[in-house]
């Protein structure tokens, strides 16, 4: 006898005993189908969105922690409770010699500011910055440079556009090394930049004019004061570590009570990372429930019809058994009745999820910052190879109770 798996006219037959009962095949079929496309979209639905959500934070450093003067809430050293705290150059050197572990620092100060080059104008945010600033907050160079540390050091007036700013004063044209007017003072573009998260410290990068921050302080009369600042702590550390060195440096030059920590907002930016890094832990571990309970209820839909198929052919299994049919050829005709149903389903349901990410990812992708929805295709072949093996043991039950089956009792059987 012809191996089953080689045989044309064994295929031929398991088409048509598929065939016999179409309601019930395209039932099982479709839930199949439905249990593979549904565990394939959450699989890639959840990378992208996890994608689309991690966009909103493109270019900000996940170790950076914010902070910014406030006002007291105690009265110290005749100093009533109330009063403007603000922070100075002083206070940004002993921070940096006093914590070696800081990667990257940048005072940032910012103000209204109405910039303008020949008959065209722009409103925008005039943002003074320090060339650590780009480490912190990495931005899209669409045209020239970004600020460096000469800048810094040299007071050059200069500035990188934000791209919105840039296109309402030079359309399509080129920016760099043109001059504009900001607030009646001129300065030499350098540079056109941008940003895709949603993140901003006082305004977005499109929105704004970056200039050194010396050049600020001296531009504006500002002396010594200088606004919040940034910094990132270098690998295995933690911001929120060194928030109580921080606040007794800072009190120590100010008439700040040292247990007063309303005169001065500390924010650990890394730990609401970590509570995003947790969403899409949940996110991931969801899908996964969710796709394992289409895949159980797929495949007790393929253990179903092995039933239902042997029960069927009871009188037809004890005749070939009585013709000498070995129980392996009994068995490999059940279960490739089922695999045969389960892969041609899975691969469906598998391409209908394909084609729906790829429209997601066509929707929600631009080409500043692309979205992943996708499934690779390692991913697709462990879903149908999870589906495939599964579904092949949920029909070794039905296959070995049909190799059982005594031809006596087989041709008797109603």
């Amino acid at each position: 006898m012809k191996n089953p798996v080689f045989d044309i006219e064994n295929w031929r037959e398991i088409g048509a005993t598929l065939a016999q009962n179409k309601t019930r095949t395209f039932m099982t079929a479709f839930g199949i189908f439905w249990g593979t496309a549904i565990l394939a979209l959450l699989i890639g639905g959840s990378k992208g969105l996890k994608s689309f959500m991690a966009r909103n934070f493109e270019g900000f450093a996940t170790n950076v922690a914010i902070v910014s003067p406030w006002r007291t809430t105690k009265p110290y050293k005749g100093f009533n409770k109330g009063m403007e705290v603000s922070f100075n150059t002083r206070d940004i050197a002993m921070v940096r010699r006093a914590i070696p572990e800081i990667d990257a620092l940048s005072v940032v100060n910012a103000m209204g500011a109405s910039a303008s080059y020949g008959q065209k104008s722009s409103s925008a945010t005039l943002t003074g910055v320090e060339s650590e600033y780009s480490k912190i907050f990495t931005p899209i160079i669409y045209e020239g440079r970004y600020l460096n540390a000469s800048d810094d050091a040299n007071d050059r007036k200069i500035c990188v556009l934000g791209k919105r700013v840039a296109n309402e004063l030079f359309g399509t044209g080129s920016a760099v090394g043109k001059e504009i007017s900001v607030n009646g003072i001129y300065y030499k573009v350098v540079g056109v930049a941008g940003q895709t998260s949603e993140i901003s410290i006082m305004s977005k990068i499109d929105d704004s004019i970056l200039i050194p921050n010396s050049l600020l302080r001296r531009s504006y009369n500002m002396g010594d004061d200088v606004g919040m600042f940034l910094f990132t702590i270098k690998q295995g550390h933690s911001p929120s570590e060194y928030e109580g060195r921080i606040r007794r440096i800072i009190a120590s030059n100010h008439p700040i009570a040292p247990d007063d920590e309303g005169a001065i907002w500390f924010m650990d930016v890394s730990e609401q990372f970590k509570m995003v890094d947790n969403l899409f832990l949940g996110i991931s571990l969801l899908a996964l429930f969710v796709g394992g309970g289409t895949l159980l209820s797929g495949i007790i839909g393929v253990g179903n019809i092995m039933w239902i198929i042997v029960r069927e052919r009871t009188q037809e299994i004890g005749i070939r058994r009585a013709i000498g049919a070995k129980p392996r050829d009994i068995i490999i005709q059940i279960l490739s009745e089922g695999v045969v149903l389960t892969l041609v389903a899975g691969v469906a349901g598998v391409c209908f999820a394909v084609l729906i990410l790829a429209g997601a990812q066509m929707a929600f992708s631009t080409p500043e910052s692309p979205v992943t929805f996708q499934l690779t295709f390692s991913q697709a072949m462990t879903i149908m190879g999870a589906f495939v093996v599964l579904g092949t043991a949920a029909g070794l039950i039905p296959s070995i109770k049909a190799m059982k089956i005594k031809p006596i009792e087989a041709l008797n059987a109603r």
